[in-house]
């Protein structure tokens, strides 16, 4: 990769891995098969984003809606997962990267919850990456714990409500202490958002590409945030 052509590194990357099934029945696989390249497409941009300095890297791994897909592919999906946090764990580690997991977590299976908070864990002071997975997530799921926990501190006169900032919402996501997303790709063509992050991309730059997950490489990656660097953000001021 051409690291040394980046002169404007985004502190934070959120992804849309999309294309796993798609780019599965077009290579005559499984739909598992796809998801199983996915994942080590997702492992060699982890390694890339560590490498280039990118400091938070969000993967939209498997979101809310996921649930209400085929049973032997949702059974797969937890395979997939649990063999992804039990074969990476440690090379995370030595890596320098934080783990962090965002979502419903009470959905997950304890099996994979169990180990979702060991890894959690044994890398909550790594700070070169800070990787935040996605699983079992859905922004307006996030937005409404956010509004129950705001209306509970009311409820119980912990908070004013005509006092309530924006920072007191954000303090409330599953992203607290996390900023908010320089650059959100998605992958496969597909140009909507798809209930990701929806608080936090604001003011996210984005970029589409034409190209199914398990195609995407660290080139590609290198190719989006060229074109970040190349956005001029203003954040709703004048030009």
């Amino acid at each position: 990769m051409t690291e040394r052509r980046l002169l404007k590194i985004p502190q934070h990357v959120a992804i849309i891995m999309d294309g796993n099934g798609r780019w599965a029945r077009q290579n005559s696989l499984s739909r598992l098969q796809g998801h199983k390249r996915g994942s080590e497409v997702a492992r060699e941009i982890v390694t890339a984003s560590a490498r280039i300095g990118v400091s938070y890297l969000t993967l939209y791994a498997f979101s809310s809606e996921n649930w209400r897909r085929d049973p032997h592919e949702v059974s797969g999906l937890m395979s997939l997962m649990k063999h992804y946090l039990e074969s990476e764990a440690q090379e995370l580690h030595k890596e320098g990267v934080r783990l962090k997991v965002i979502g419903e977590r009470e959905l997950l299976p304890n099996t994979i919850l169990d180990l979702v908070e060991k890894v959690e864990e044994l890398t909550k002071a790594n700070k070169k990456l800070t990787l935040q997975m996605a699983i079992s997530y859905g922004s307006r799921a996030e937005i409404l714990h956010v509004v129950k926990q705001i209306a509970q501190k009311v409820r119980d006169r912990r908070l004013d409500p005509d006092k309530i900032s924006e920072q007191d919402f954000e303090q409330h996501l599953y992203t607290a202490g996390i900023p908010d997303p320089d650059l959100l790709i998605r992958t496969s063509g597909e140009q909507r958002i798809s209930n990701y992050l929806l608080w936090q991309v604001a003011y996210t730059e984005l970029v589409f590409v034409d190209k199914f997950w398990p195609d995407f490489t660290p080139e590609d990656f290198m190719e989006a945030l060229l074109t970040f660097q190349s956005r001029e953000r203003r954040f709703g001021t004048a030009a």
